[in-house]
């Protein structure tokens, strides 16, 4: 049996082998200069047109080619910074002299995102942005990807210095899963998170070709979760850039908030790629970088508890202080935790205790008579008298105690590229990356040694492509942060069960001794027994941030400090132990080995339907999710194992011009995903062009959302809430029916009529208490109609300008919902005091539909200018704004996180007059906006309190290009003004940044 597989395999070799040797072979050779210099220009790319086959010239200048294609065909020279020329070639031809000139005209670059297939920006049908090496090379930006921020309409939420959440068109989050971003074809999400962790296992500058941004829906090509934006990164092909190329960067970053000011940064890469006779190239990279990152230091009070603000709530003046940055501060109610209902014995801390404290202990100097004989009051009205309704919160620990700010990021890239004939390509790639990143979520998620990998094969043609690919990610040592600090605290404390009842014991005890000497004070004192009352109680009300401070520094003896054996101790244990914990205590990490594989092709039928009379592509593909979190993120089966999701999809362009002036273009995809019901997605568009130069568009198109794999199967208990997938599994498995839950807000109500109206106000409070309906789960889908303009005038002016309406059917957003830990029943009062307290209740987050539609709009206009002497100035604006706000369910988060107003100013010029000296500088400027996001108290979040601020930063480079070292010299500086700033809730506040770097390219021209 081997010898006869060996046997067939050598007369299929010596078929393909007598197959291209049958053909007719045509040499070209040549050598390109520069027009204007007529210096040889190195790496310029020699590509038979609708063929694979290409070289690219040597240090001299010079080519050579050998090709199978027939004669006539057409060579594409080409280079980025230079204007591409064709020639057609009729036979063996060796004394090409190709003279190529710069290219300083605005708006010639060619796309691919926007129709999958090569069309001239200006000629989109829908809206698209493009970066290239230019463009890398003359940001400002400590990398490409903080340059992606300067693009218009693009917000970037910082978390980490690795870790950046490209978001458009309003709906936005640290994690956004509306951008799906994309790497050579793969989608460069984490699989478990179903979001790209920014750049951290992207690709390296040296290695990147160009970035896409599509802003707006584009399921209709690409599938699922492209409902607001596609960036479309694409690496450079070895057979195109061959060589040497390598990079160090060095300098400082500053913020007045770190932990130490000013620290060193590095950053350096190295890439090689060579080409063996047209045919075999390979190429491999490595980055990395080495920082102090950012720091979350925002210890304003979110918890609007006690009368306190975020303005004027501190640690030490309320009792219930909740900073964003710190963690482990659960809170109770004071009064509630004492006295409960109003009826002995109901109260967390046994109430019955402390009122037979009050009724029956006798007071040596009154003639051993109680309080109440003496005062004439009840146990009650001495209670309230002495005890406040106030809000009590742990002592937590400040994020910078919490996680080791130390970021590092390795990128790993390997690609081998081999040439099976002039038609057809096969490439082998391998990108992998981890690092050390800080992530915002429901928590501040500290992950340490993230993994990300992503393995490729794909055949590739002029007119179609089959890949598959996986993408592997392992979670490393990560650990929520808010649990961590609750674990340290219920570690060295024995549990919150042991920290408030001591708290509110000692409390008490002081109060009643403090109330009972001043009563009798007073009464000696020759005051009624009303007055020595009323000064009792206002004695009382005098000592309470004394007696407050008291009970903490009782309740806080043996806590842990940070820099302590013990400490370390605790923080290990937590940090260690997976998610939920055990009976020995708390758990705080978390695991994700979630892995993702994904096959898909695609057929351009250009080569059999002439595309003057139509153009025709489809493309299929399959996906599934492998969730593996070893029960730390996912639910189980029954059966104990996590669960696996499948989806497919197909899809059809159509494309028509007519006269030569409007381009009409159809596409209709089809999605299913085993969970949820199948989804069609199409997309209609026009563009008119004008006079050549002026071309308006307008198209309609559809977008969907597949609801996360976190979003479906998540099962993870958090400080501030229990979250949970939306899946009817999940209502089922935390019994829904059987025990009720009560939203949020109206359990807020409730509380805060108990606080105000004591014992006595809880039949009127029930009627607050509202249970919550749920009102579906389902894919978010989107219809999405723009108009926009794309128009060059005189070569010298590039105007774009779009504007959108969007209409989100089936909106996803989340609820909070409130169960008492025993089934709760209006008509039991007693039951539903466990809803106010955290020791009786369960809070659940979870993902629903919204009831009604969500509808939001926008636009934006860039305009750049081509000056005399090659100086360029540039400009864009953009807004974004939510429709019919009164209209959307209160408490219903929405994510419409965006300002409604940015801008970006830009003046430049690559080489100044010949001497190879460039310049940059970009302003960048936003509004204040809201923030909704599940990180943080939800009080301030319904209140409408968690603002970020307004702020404007100034980016600038200068640089020098070395030709005699092949080598660019840049020196520059971020947030120059260095007014410190943060783009989400909760996240860091960004600082400076100053470096230096040198670029070294063995294709520098």
């Amino acid at each position: 049996m081997q010898k006869s597989i060996t046997y067939s395999l050598c007369l299929i070799g010596l078929f393909f082998l007598w197959s291209v040797s049958a053909k007719a072979q045509t040499r070209i050779a040549g050598k390109v200069t520069a027009d204007d210099t007529k210096e040889a220009l190195a790496g310029i790319s020699i590509a038979v047109k609708g063929k694979v086959v290409g070289t690219i010239t040597d240090q001299k200048g010079n080519f050579s080619l050998t090709t199978n294609t027939p004669i006539p065909f057409t060579i594409a020279v080409s280079s980025v910074g230079f204007q591409t020329q064709e020639f057609v070639v009729n036979g063996d031809r060796t004394d090409f002299a190709i003279a190529l000139k710069e290219q300083v005209t605005l708006g010639q670059e060619v796309v691919v995102a926007a129709s999958r297939v090569e069309e001239s920006v200006l000629k989109s049908p829908v809206s698209v942005e493009r970066l290239d090496i230019r463009s890398f090379q003359s940001t400002p930006s400590a990398s490409f990807y903080d340059a992606i921020q300067n693009i218009k309409g693009v917000d970037m939420n910082t978390q980490s210095l690795t870790f950046k959440s490209v978001n458009v068109r309003g709906f936005g989050s640290n994690g956004n899963t509306r951008v799906v971003q994309m790497l050579d074809g793969m989608d460069n999400q984490a699989p478990g998170l179903n979001f790209s962790v920014g750049n951290i296992a992207g690709v390296s500058e040296l290695d990147l070709e160009s970035v896409e941004l599509l802003p707006g829906a584009s399921s209709a090509l690409y599938g699922p979760n492209a409902i607001n934006g596609l960036l479309l990164m694409t690496s450079k092909s070895p057979f195109q850039y061959q060589g040497l190329s390598a990079y160090v960067k060095g300098g400082v970053m500053n913020a007045s908030n770190r932990s130490t000011a000013t620290t060193p940064f590095y950053d350096a890469a190295f890439r090689y790629a060579k080409a063996f006779n047209n045919r075999l190239a390979f190429k491999v990279g490595v980055s990395y970088l080495s920082a102090k990152d950012w720091q979350a230091t925002d210890y304003r009070d979110q918890s609007f508890s006690n009368g306190y603000t975020l303005d004027n709530g501190t640690r030490s003046n309320n009792p219930g202080y909740d900073g964003i940055n710190i963690y482990g501060d659960a809170s109770a109610n004071l009064y509630s935790n004492l006295f409960g209902n109003g009826q002995p014995g109901t109260g967390a801390n046994g109430t019955s205790q402390v009122l037979g404290l009050i009724a029956s202990t006798p007071i040596p100097q009154a003639g051993n008579r109680t309080l109440p004989q003496l005062t004439g009051l009840t146990p009650q009205q001495i209670f309230d008298a002495m005890i406040p309704r106030l809000d009590i919160s742990r002592t937590g620990y400040l994020e910078n105690e919490l996680v080791n700010y130390d970021a590092k990021n390795l990128k790993l890239n390997g690609a081998l590229h081999y040439r099976l004939n002039d038609n057809v390509e096969a490439i082998l790639q391998a990108n992998w990356g981890t690092g050390t990143t800080v992530y915002t979520g429901a928590d501040r998620y500290y992950i340490k040694g993230f993994k990300l990998g992503q393995y490729k094969l794909e055949l590739r043609g002029s007119n179609f492509f089959v890949r598959a690919y996986t993408t592997q990610e392992r979670s490393g040592d990560a650990y929520a942060t808010g649990t961590l600090g609750q674990g340290i605290n219920e570690a060295w404390s024995g549990s919150a069960a042991k920290w408030f009842p001591t708290f509110f014991g000692t409390y008490a005890q002081t109060a009643f001794q403090g109330y009972a000497g001043a009563f009798l004070q007073a009464l000696g004192a020759g005051q009624t027994q009303a007055a020595a009352a009323t000064a009792a109680q206002a004695y009382a009300s005098s000592q309470q941030s004394a007696w407050l401070n008291l009970a903490r520094g009782t309740a806080d003896q043996g806590r842990l400090v940070p820099g302590t054996a013990g400490f370390q101790q605790a923080f290990d244990a937590v940090a260690a132990k997976p998610i939920p914990g055990d009976a020995n205590g708390v758990g705080a990490r978390f695991l994700d080995k979630t892995n993702l594989y994904h096959v898909e092709g695609m057929y351009n039928f250009n080569k059999l339907i002439d595309p003057k009379l139509v153009e025709l592509i489809v493309g299929a593909n399959f996906r599934r999710y492998a969730l593996n979190s070893e029960g730390t993120l996912f639910a189980r089966d029954e059966n104990g194992k996590e669960f696996t999701i499948d989806e497919y999809g197909a899809y059809a362009q159509v494309s028509k011009t007519l006269a030569d002036i409007l381009k009409l273009t159809g596409s209709l995809r089809y999605d299913k995903n085993q969970n949820f019901k199948a989804q069609v997605s199409p997309r209609l568009s026009a563009v008119l062009t004008l006079a050549k130069v002026h071309n308006v568009r307008a198209s309609f198109q559809r977008g969907f959302r597949i609801p996360t794999t976190q979003d479906q199967y998540i099962d993870l208990n958090t400080p501030s809430a229990h979250l949970i997938g939306g899946l009817p599994l999940f209502k089922q498995r935390y019994n829904f029916s059987g025990s009720p839950v009560y939203t949020l807000q109206s359990v807020q109500s409730f509380g805060a009529a108990l606080q105000t109206g004591g014992a006595a106000a809880l039949p009127q409070a029930l009627g607050l208490l509202k249970p919550a309906v749920d009102p579906g789960y389902d894919p978010e889908r989107v219809e999405t109609y723009e108009v926009g303009y794309k128009g060059l005038i005189g070569n010298k002016l590039f105007i774009d300008a779009y504007y959108y309406y969007n209409r989100f059917l089936n909106f996803l957003g989340t609820q909070t919902v409130v169960q008492g830990k025993q089934p709760v029943s209006l008509t039991d009062p007693t039951s539903t005091l466990q809803l106010i307290s955290s020791a009786t209740r369960n809070v659940y987050f979870y993902p629903v539909n919204s009831t009604t539609q969500i509808k939001n709009a926008g636009w934006a206009i860039g305009l750049d200018y081509l000056l005399p002497g090659n100086y360029t100035i540039g400009a864009n604006v953009s807004s974004n704004y939510l429709m019919d706000k009164e209209q959307i369910p209160v408490g219903f988060v929405t994510f419409f996180n965006t300002p409604k107003y940015r801008y970006n100013v830009s003046f430049g010029n690559r080489n100044i007059a010949g001497s190879n000296f460039g310049f940059n500088v970009v302003y960048r400027r936003q509004d204040s906006f809201l923030w909704e996001g599940s990180f943080g108290n939800a009080v301030a979040t319904a209140r409408q309190q968690t603002i970020i601020p307004a702020y404007g930063t100034l980016d600038a480079q200068i640089s020098k290009k070395v030709p005699a070292i092949k080598s660019i010299l840049k020196v520059g500086g971020t947030n120059l003004l260095g007014t410190l700033y943060t783009q989400s809730w909760g996240n860091p506040l960004v600082g400076s940044m100053y470096y230096v770097s040198l670029n070294f390219d063995q294709l520098l021209n």
